[in-house]
């Protein structure tokens, strides 16, 4: 049944579907137009469809809104959606301004916002759920909330104010980083600084490495030296060795000083590395045991939630020390064997006899026709005394030979593209993709 009120946020990740039943993207926000006397006009959806594209769904082609799923006539226009200028974006834009009531009782932040059906079969916005300010001085109080139309109140603009965006973080709380990332991106610009700036370090550093170099450092440099060192704590290290190298020299050196030194160690180490070489596009950071150490501690190990899945896929055997570099590098063991195996049996006798490990000089190709050849996700880096310092995972490799606007590809394969890549992994010759730690940073 179709609902003839709805709130917007609601809508957030709702998904989309053409008449014959078949799933045609997810929505990711409302689009509005404002106008003089009535309240804005709900124009149409921005929906998500494979390919990580934007498009824009006219609500006439909406038929119905309902049970967390939207119908549409099937008429979809696939053009990448542009916002054009009058056009407002509600989850993105609207939630978290702030508005002054016309009756002069004070101010409050829009925290959700409705849309309803008119008679004319036309959207507009209802009602507007808003947050006043708290009225107790406790930390943990929360300012009343109440409901209010469009004509009890006006946005306050107040000149160089920045805009909540902790509104639309919590709308958005679900999303994979990557998802959010692309989010973000879709945003103007300064939306797009405010939301990082609210967003926690943690939470900042899983989308920055999934953004195009350029935003990343875009980002960074405004967040103040400080606040930049604690999100690259968080990132991955060889994440944030390609991030630094962008940066000019003197900069990267004080974010290294502000980091945490292990991390800032790790960091340095990746930057030795050239970026085509295994060296280069590896991680510190893999799962490192003795070879007592028993199946089930392995898969204790890998259960850890902060693990990235090609990470957990195998798990290094080494002679002590456990942290690159490591003692003698013995073997690897997949998860997969792992699995075959009662809780008790030694890590050390299930080893990858088969697998041999690259060293760090070893070219990007070679670690690529490695992954290839073998069906691997990972491959272990030794240094010439046959010290585990990092293994090379595939999403490592894919990064390295997409090409950089990769994240905004419309899904129409060159195929001259393809064919050029087959050729160069072919003859070994990859090229360096533009930006890879090619900037002025440390080297």
């Amino acid at each position: 049944m179709s609902a003839t009120r709805v709130f917007v946020a609601r809508l957030a990740g709702c998904s989309v579907f053409d008449p014959a039943g078949d799933r045609v993207g997810k929505v990711r926000d409302v689009l509005v137009v404002y106008r003089k006397d009535d309240p804005p006009l709900a124009v149409g959806l921005i929906v998500e469809i494979p390919g990580k594209r934007r498009v824009f769904v006219s609500m006439s082609r909406v038929t119905s809104i309902g049970s967390g799923q939207i119908i549409t006539t099937g008429l979809i226009n696939v053009r990448r959606f542009e916002q054009r200028g009058g056009e407002v974006r509600v989850i993105a834009e609207l939630l978290g301004r702030e508005v002054i009531f016309n009756d002069g009782s004070g101010e409050a932040t829009v925290e959700d916002v409705s849309i309803e059906e008119t008679k004319q079969g036309a959207w507009e916005i209802a009602q507007l759920f808003v947050r006043r300010p708290k009225a107790s001085v406790s930390l943990f109080a929360k300012g009343a909330t109440t409901f209010a139309t469009w004509s009890d109140v006006r946005e306050k603009t107040t000149v160089g104010q920045a805009q909540s965006a902790e509104q639309l973080i919590a709308t958005y709380s679900d999303l994979k980083p990557a998802d959010l990332a692309n989010t973000m991106l879709d945003l103007p610009p300064e939306r797009m600084h405010e939301v990082a700036s609210e967003l926690p370090d943690g939470r900042l550093a899983d989308v920055l490495e999934e953004m195009p170099e350029t935003e990343q450092v875009a980002i960074l440099t405004r967040l103040g030296d400080a606040r930049a060192a604690d999100v690259l704590d968080h990132m991955q290290p060889d994440d944030a060795a390609d991030l630094i190298a962008q940066l000019p020299e003197e900069h990267g050196e004080q974010l290294l000083d502000l980091m945490e030194p292990e991390e800032a160690d790790d960091v340095r180490f990746l930057l030795t590395y050239a970026p085509d070489t295994a060296g280069g596009l590896m991680t510190t950071e893999p799962i490192i045991v003795s070879a007592d150490a028993t199946v089930a501690e392995g898969l204790a190990l890998i259960r850890r939630h902060d693990l990235a899945p090609a990470l957990g896929a195998a798990i290094c055997v080494t002679l002590p020390p456990y942290e690159p570099p490591t003692g003698r590098f013995l073997g690897m063991v997949h998860f997969q064997r792992m699995l075959r195996y009662p809780p008790h049996e030694r890590l050390g006798t299930l080893l990858d006899q088969g697998l041999d490990p690259v060293t760090a000089d070893t070219s990007a190709a070679e670690v690529t026709r490695i992954l290839a050849s073998y069906d691997l996700v990972s491959v272990p880096v030794v240094d010439d005394n046959h010290r585990l310092v990092g293994v090379v995972t595939i999403d490592d490799v894919l990064d390295y030979l997409l090409p950089d606007d990769w994240r905004s590809h419309d899904g129409n394969d060159d195929v001259r593209r393809r064919a050029a890549a087959r050729s160069e992994l072919k003859t070994g010759s990859i090229p360096l993709p533009h930006g890879r730690r090619t900037g002025n940073g440390p080297k």
